[in-house]
């Protein structure tokens, strides 16, 4: 493990560091971290050629391992998505697949041992360098977001006249009443509750797959702490043995269950994005 300046707490303070990028002179807020926007990048385009790949070699007779492996990523997610989203839409099934692929190579990237990337990147200039983009709040609110985009795009399409049907549901759901004067009073507390609905749902969403990517991340941190001022005198001692074999092991483990949690974290956040796609027809059909 390349060890730290400042010892374990600034070895964790180094490692959850963004690089960035400040995109106007002075002023702060207008930062970019490079490697979250690098990584996402590099993932969608390693996603769609090797999709791409697979389908042009894509064969009606026996099929490959790797073309019945995507069949049945694909069979499942599609299944998914007949289940629960009930509108009339081309675009719901090839989006939630590309999220849950997207989604878990950005988790999956929790896997490569934390310090390797890094310090390729000090070879290049980059001292500081965070692999994992559904660690950067910045990655999952940028996702949940698009998800909300596409939420009020149906939301305004799907309910005619354009967009006053939408309306007309802040106003008048889940409180309602045939007495005009009482669904005016009650069109108050209905839009306020709709507004901190609509606001929930991209914060939680991102929020989720957040929280659980950075504590996973932060956790395999912690592992590589054990043996971080060790050199390799100490590596080969009895004692640095035993806490080499214990970070392997510890490592080891954890890695092998934080491979469900990064599959989970895809799963629920495709999940969540097909049932807000489909709530927005369901409040339509009700009209």
């Amino acid at each position: 493990m390349a060890s730290g300046e400042g010892g374990a707490g600034g070895y964790i303070e180094h490692h959850l560091v963004n690089h960035t990028t400040q995109l106007v002179e002075d002023n702060s807020f207008w930062t970019m971290n490079t490697d979250s926007v690098f990584y996402t990048i590099l993932l969608a385009i390693l996603y769609i050629w090797f999709f791409r790949r697979v389908a042009k070699k894509a064969s009606a007779g026996v099929p490959s391992r790797t073309q019945n492996f995507l069949e049945l990523i694909i069979g499942f997610i599609d299944a998914q998505v007949k289940d629960i989203f009930h509108g009339n839409s081309k675009v719901v099934a090839p989006l939630a697949l590309s999220i849950f692929i997207w989604v878990f190579l950005m988790n999956f990237m929790d896997l490569i041992p934390v310090d390797l990337l890094p310090w390729l990147g000090t070879l290049v200039g980059i001292d500081y360098m965070r692999v994992v983009p559904s660690t950067d709040l910045n990655i999952t609110f940028g996702l949940s977001f698009g998800v909300m985009l596409l939420v009020f795009y149906y939301s305004f399409t799907v309910k005619k006249p354009f967009a006053l049907g939408y309306f007309k549901e802040f106003a008048t759901h889940p409180f309602e009443s045939p007495n005009l004067l009482v669904q005016m009073i009650l069109a108050i507390p209905n839009i306020f509750l709709n507004i901190v609905e609509t606001v929930a749902k991209p914060v939680s969403l991102g929020l989720r797959l957040f929280g659980n990517m950075y504590a996973g991340e932060l956790i395999f941190i912690l592992i590589a702490v054990l043996t971080l001022n060790y050199g390799a005198a100490d590596l080969f001692s009895v004692g640095g043995g035993i806490m080499t074999v214990s970070q392997f092991l510890l490592a080891l483990v954890w890695a092998l269950f934080h491979i469900l949690i990064i599959t989970l974290q895809a799963y629920i956040f495709m999940m969540l994005s097909i049932v807000y796609l489909n709530m927005a027809h369901e409040q339509h059909d009700s009209h």
